[in-house]
């Protein structure tokens, strides 16, 4: 009876990591990558840049799979990219994407009306292959900074 409890015990264990790791695969959707950039927006309001930028770039809440959060400041500078650190301090005006759109400034624009989507093609790191992508953008309650993320399509 004890072997069953034991091997019953096991059996579950592995069927709840099997969830836990399904769940962290599926891939979010627009709505989900909506109240994840809503959600980052109210915690730079909240914690400061310098927390954010903490959780923003750790794997977990707001990173994790092809989501990721970035920060640019109403001038268009990059505050937090985390796909590529070094990035931190330039302009994002200057990017377009493979079909000549002009996302930096779009993705500047939406910020500064408040709220929105973009959508646009860009590299996906995860299959290093143009695909499309739509992101969603929020203008941080309070201060110069507007937060985004997307998924690819």
């Amino acid at each position: 009876m004890k072997l069953l409890r034991i091997a019953m015990l096991a059996v579950l264990s592995l069927m709840a990591a099997t969830t836990i790791v399904n769940a962290q695969a599926k891939k979010p959707t627009q709505d989900e990558v909506k109240a994840i950039t809503v959600k980052a927006a109210e915690f730079v309001a909240a914690k400061g840049i310098d927390e954010a930028a903490k959780a923003f770039t750790t794997e977990g809440e707001f990173k994790f799979g092809e989501v990721y959060i970035n920060v640019i400041d109403t001038q268009g500078t990059w505050v937090v990219f985390p796909p590529k650190p070094e990035n931190k301090g330039k302009s994002v005006l200057n990017f377009i994407d493979e079909d000549g759109k002009e996302l930096g400034k779009d993705i500047l624009a939406t910020g500064l009306k408040g709220e929105g989507w973009t959508e646009y093609r860009w590299k996906n790191p995860a299959t290093n292959t143009i695909q499309p992508k739509i992101t969603y953008v929020k203008k941080v309650p309070g201060k110069d900074l507007i937060v985004y993320s997307g998924i690819y399509k």
